[in-house]
């Protein structure tokens, strides 16, 4: 009997190596992952830079305080602020981490100004932000906040899509706009060009300040740096995380000046986040994905997968409904339950992938795909709704 937290449905499946887009188990077997574990190796497995500047970081100082001064965190976080919209960084562990920074980023900013009624976030429902108390309460889903008492006040929930009715959710206690551009758990449901432009317009209107959540679509998954460059518009505060360090523990909120000013001494910590080892692989990861054409291999291969998938729910109209997404965050829509095709994914064709949503197929392939393994993974998609035909056939 493991002595884990019985938190997940553990298959037995063990990996001991990797390369590229491939997993290697306790067994030699190898496998194709379309899973990136939850869109976190988007430099793939084994990367050679990686691998090159993890071991140069080891030698070093893998940890102090940030009490100190961290050159590799300074240098990351203006290459951040180099290439983005914010004027500030501040490091963290993980994803929800990010969102809680982001969170108390937005309500302190309003209480620094004298406005202390101001603390209420609009979300939408489908979202994911985490799995801390302040995260669950922003998500806002039923069976996330099932059994851990009282959900954190100040959040206000609607469907995304409809900018009339965010609009009246806002009220003299609203201070933010919090969205997921492109919803990875939820469904893999993409925002609209002219949604996104709609939040920042009521935000722009009402005073308001628009927090994104792109610690899944963030990061090249789209195809862009970051999702909310496709609207052609910027946010106030922004959380990342995932591909932000390939695979190594690595979280940012990222803000505007205005809305980071009030973030003095004491009003918030990290023991770990943007440690030395942390912050050397971070910019590890920037230093391949800030090359010339990496951005643009992205989306074109997200493209391709789209074209892919595409054909799939052409040729097996009764399994695939929906095909949707952005860049190599792509979902299908399937009507075998999600979690026995991962399954049968996974032990009868050896390739990974993910569930989300409403019964939707996850598939979040490390940023460095390529159009040959995009087409193997849509061959072994069709073999394995070609093997669940013939269990029909025959039952």
């Amino acid at each position: 009997m493991s002595a884990l937290y019985g938190t997940y449905a553990r298959s037995d499946l063990a990996f001991e190596r990797g390369e590229g887009v491939r997993l290697f188990d306790q067994h030699g077997t190898r496998y194709l992952d379309f899973h990136s574990g939850i869109a976190v190796n988007a430099l793939g497995h084994a990367h050679p830079h990686m691998v090159e500047s993890l071991q140069a970081a080891a030698c070093k100082v893998w940890h102090t305080s940030n009490v100190f001064t961290i050159p590799e965190q300074e240098k990351l976080a203006q290459r951040l602020v180099d290439n983005t919209f914010a004027d500030a960084v501040f490091f963290t562990n993980s994803g929800t981490e990010a969102v809680e920074c982001a969170i108390k980023t937005a309500r302190h900013h309003y209480w620094a100004k004298g406005e202390t009624e101001r603390s209420d976030i609009i979300a939408f429902t489908g979202a994911f932000h985490g799995r801390t108390m302040g995260a669950i309460a922003a998500g806002g889903n039923p069976s996330y906040l099932e059994g851990f008492g009282t959900p954190l006040a100040g959040f206000k929930h609607t469907a995304p899509g409809d900018l009339a009715a965010v609009e009246a959710l806002i009220d003299d206690k609203t201070c933010a706009i919090l969205i997921e551009p492109v919803q990875g758990e939820g469904g893999v449901t993409a925002m609209s060009v002219e949604f996104m432009r709609g939040l920042r317009a009521l935000c722009d209107t009402h005073g308001l300040l628009l927090v994104l959540d792109e610690v899944q679509c963030g990061y090249g998954r789209s195809g862009r740096f970051f999702a909310y460059d496709y609207a052609e518009i910027e946010p106030d505060i922004m959380a990342v995380a995932k591909g932000i360090g390939g695979g190594f523990p690595l979280g940012a909120c990222l803000a505007k000046g205005e809305a980071a000013k009030s973030m003095v001494p004491g009003t918030h910590g990290s023991t770990y986040g943007g440690n030395p080892l942390a912050c050397a692989m971070g910019n590890a990861v920037l230093d391949v994905m800030l090359e010339p054409g990496f951005f643009a291999h992205v989306e074109e291969m997200g493209n391709k997968l789209a074209w892919h998938m595409q054909q799939l729910q052409q040729r097996f109209p009764q399994y695939v409904l929906d095909v949707r997404g952005k860049g190599l965050l792509a979902g299908i829509k399937i009507t075998p339950p999600v979690r026995d095709f991962v399954a049968r994914l996974r032990d009868d064709h050896h390739m990974l992938a993910q569930g989300a949503g409403e019964n939707v197929l996850r598939l979040l392939p490390p940023l460095i795909v390529t159009e040959a393994e995009i087409a193997e993974a849509a061959e072994t998609l069709a073999a394995a709704f070609e093997a669940i035909d013939r269990e029909t056939a025959t039952a």
